[in-house]
């Protein structure tokens, strides 16, 4: 069983320290996740890690299945979620290679993504005013002072449907709204992960000015694979003195998330999906 999982590129896992690795297939009653996880244990902690889009790549934004993703964190144990991912910096301050770690969603998805465990026959209403666990994202921005890693704290992430990046026209209206930076998967995986009560927080490498900047007539691929792979390191190195840290923590601010929050009257729950929901519901309701 994990207790800390990481999102993000396939890579993440070979962290110096990390031992006991082997890979791990879990099934889902919503289908497959992205890929196999990898299991391992740093200094002690088990940890989880998920490739995102899958090894190589071959998973958009909009087709992963996100729903996998986090039960299949929840049913490995975990207890709070670092999810690491590439962002378009929208303001000057948040330059390439910095760091943000944002406390805000803002959703510009499609209604097309399943961002929720609650449909057919069951209701919840999990609070979402502060989408990122503030436990975590203590440990990630103190991670990375101790490393001199320039990483700002708080902000707004825009998340994108993708797979296409902005217009001009888009970039400019987020900026006018007063937005941050910008992805494509965040927001899904802390809706998700919200209703697992699985605390989670973005530690966002910035690839990029979008393409609102004088610089950028537009964004390249391999622009954000250039400033991408340079902050691997950064990433790794964070995540090393994270992954201890939350391992040590007690408590997680998520873990009680759906106490007031389901509002079916139980006995109306379809047996089915009590079952279906038994990992995640069943301390609530039996």
């Amino acid at each position: 069983m994990a207790k800390v999982g990481i999102i993000g590129g396939s890579g993440l896992y070979q962290i110096e320290g990390i031992n006991k690795i082997k890979e791990v297939a879990v099934k889902t009653p919503f289908g497959e996740a992205s890929d196999k996880f990898i299991t391992g244990e740093l200094e002690g902690v088990p940890v989880a890690f998920l490739p995102r889009h899958g090894k190589g790549h071959r998973i958009s934004p909009s087709e992963i299945n996100y729903r996998a993703n986090i039960y299949g964190m929840k049913k490995l144990g975990v207890e709070a979620i670092m999810s690491v991912s590439a962002c378009g910096s929208l303001k000057e301050k948040y330059k390439p290679m910095d760091f943000v770690i944002p406390d805000q969603f803002l959703d510009r998805t499609r209604r097309g993504r399943m961002d929720t465990f609650f449909t057919e026959g069951i209701v919840a209403h999990v609070a979402f005013a502060d989408p990122v666990s503030k436990e975590i994202a203590d440990i990630l921005e103190s991670s990375a002072k101790k490393l001199r890693v320039k990483t700002h704290r708080g902000g707004t992430y825009v998340n994108m449907e993708g797979p296409q990046f902005s217009t001009k026209a888009e970039s400019n209206l987020y900026r006018q709204w007063g937005m941050d930076i910008i992805g494509m998967t965040n927001l899904t995986e802390a809706k998700l992960a919200r209703e697992a009560e699985i605390s989670y927080a973005t530690l966002a490498a910035v690839t990029d000015y979008d393409c609102w900047h004088p610089s950028h007539d537009s964004v390249t691929l391999d622009m954000i694979l250039s400033y991408l792979h340079k902050n691997v390191a950064n990433a790794k190195a964070i995540l090393k003195l994270a992954i201890v840290e939350v391992g040590n923590l007690k408590k997680f601010s998520a873990s009680d998330a759906l106490k007031f929050a389901i509002i079916t009257n139980p006995a109306m729950i379809p047996a089915k999906k009590k079952k279906e929901l038994g990992l995640i519901i069943g301390k609530y309701i039996k």
